[in-house]
């Protein structure tokens, strides 16, 4: 006989709470976070500028019914598209997310916080809209930057200690349980309403990891967090018309979020929200790769030109291995057939085998064009992958965070080149002087695949400079993005 279970509605999980006090009450006094966010805020812009080249991306665009007008509504930057909050959400997630090129936070639990820019920007652009419209005063960009901030913080924050993915669950989940967080704030509800509304977004039903894993890896997982950002402005908006929550919607016996779908285990937390996250996030700046394999890019391209100055090509390879970290091998550590760009972007050998035989990566090198040249099969045929257990101990130590990988090529002849070592990316906090010139070039490059000169110069006076940024309305900044 099952024992009794109490009908007295429970106080709300800690974890909720602790989300809520934080997004309400912690003043972000860290000038590095803003200044991170703003670099953040423009490469994962530009970002999505460069996905409007790809007709798989702009395919899912637009409102859901053709020809739907809203007054005052979000604009989707790089479109002409005015639209709902919701949907508009969803149009800038799927844009920035579907090149896997925008920032990354790498621990128990992988993600890209900067997904949660979708509904942030989203909501404060139709907001200010609105203001606007009725006399009142516009929200600036400083609003933006802060809601990155402390979105990135509830994400990278949980994501520390608690892997999702070892369950089955994508990363995701993160970007929805976030994204509801700030733009309930954005939103003006109460503490209560903002804890249902996170409530909600905890029991909402959670993406699988299906699409991001062989057999099945597909295109979904380039709008899979569209789709998480987008629906916590929709609960966001049901929370604000006064509807209920749910308390321990983590903790209950049976039906809550632990018992379910987290193997009965409770979350468990490195560290207080603060501002860690923006000030440690990890920038793609080089090459549009999952992030575990940046490092390893960076050593085929200087592996290429060493061929070049040996005299020497793929064909005289015998082998290459790649000493890596257990999340490497975990995540895109893949042989046999690979059926699309989403499958080959999530192929440490693809991304390997591509920079050394051409010495580049690009989005473009992962479409059906180029992988359909034999030389690339036949060099992934030659790379194999072992994990190091001292970089896997790097990767989750907090005071290094590194991403280390280091490839040995041997040859038919029995010869060999020295082992090339590369522990953290370019886009790196420890390589941050290094990096951010170059994320720069990164922004004026995709500014360039859509706007005239005239436009590229008014969006780059705005977006470079921390002060005026932060105190432009946001609808003025969106504006400058408009076609």
């Amino acid at each position: 006989m099952s024992a009794h279970i109490s009908n007295v509605r429970p106080q709300a999980d800690q974890v909720l709470t602790d989300i809520v006090d934080y997004i309400l009450g912690y003043d972000i006094q860290s000038s590095l976070a803003y200044e991170t966010a703003r670099n953040c805020l423009i490469d994962t812009l530009g970002c999505g500028l460069e996905a409007l080249e790809y007709p798989a991306c702009r395919k899912l665009l637009g409102p859901i019914v053709p020809g739907t007008v809203v007054p005052n509504g979000a604009k989707v930057p790089g479109t002409q598209f005015q639209l709902d909050p919701v949907q508009a959400a969803f149009n800038i997630g799927a844009m920035i997310r579907w090149l896997d090129f925008n920032d990354t936070w790498l621990a128990a639990e992988w993600g890209h916080p900067s997904d949660n820019l979708g509904g942030i920007l989203a909501t404060a652009d139709w907001l200010s809209r609105n203001a606007v419209a009725t006399g009142k005063p516009p929200l600036t960009m400083r609003d933006v930057l802060t809601g990155m901030i402390k979105a990135h913080e509830i994400q990278g924050c949980i994501a520390l200690e608690n892997s999702f993915n070892k369950v089955g669950l994508d990363h995701v989940v993160l970007v929805k349980v976030a994204s509801t967080a700030v733009v309930a704030q954005l939103l003006g509800l109460s503490r209560e309403e903002i804890i249902n509304a996170v409530s909600l977004a905890w029991v909402d039903g959670q993406s699988l990891r299906t699409y991001r894993h062989a057999p099945n890896t597909g295109s979904r997982k380039s709008w899979a967090a569209g789709d998480a950002t987008s629906r916590a402005v929709r609960l966001a908006l049901i929370a604000k018309t006064g509807e209920m929550g749910y308390p321990s919607v983590l903790s209950a016996k049976t039906w809550g979020f632990y018992d379910v779908l987290f193997k009965g285990q409770p979350f468990t937390f490195q560290r207080p929200y603060g501002s860690y996250v923006m000030e440690n996030v990890l920038f793609k700046i080089s090459f549009p790769a999952e992030f575990h394999s940046q490092t390893a890019v960076e050593c085929a391209m200087e592996i290429h030109a060493q061929l070049n100055a040996a005299g020497k090509s793929a064909d005289d390879i015998k082998q290459i291995t790649i000493r890596t970290h257990e999340a490497c091998i975990r995540i895109i550590d893949k042989k046999g057939p690979l059926n699309n760009p989403a499958d080959r972007d999530h192929c440490i050998q693809y991304m390997v085998a591509v920079p050394i035989l051409f010495g580049r990566l690009t989005a473009a090198d992962y479409e059906d064009t180029i992988a359909q040249d034999p030389r690339i099969d036949a060099l992934r045929d030659k790379i194999i992958c072992v994990e190091d257990p001292a970089y896997t101990r790097d990767y989750h130590d907090p005071d290094k965070r590194s991403i280390a990988n280091a490839l040995t090529v041997v040859f038919n002849d029995g010869t060999r080149f020295d082992e090339v070592t590369c522990e953290y990316p370019i886009g790196h906090k420890r390589r941050r002087q290094e990096g951010i010139p170059l994320l720069e070039t990164k922004f004026r490059t995709n500014l360039a695949r859509i706007f005239p000169a005239k436009q590229q110069a008014r969006i780059l006076d705005a977006s470079l400079d921390q002060q005026r940024l932060e105190n432009m309305p946001v609808h003025e900044y969106v504006d400058l993005y408009v076609i």
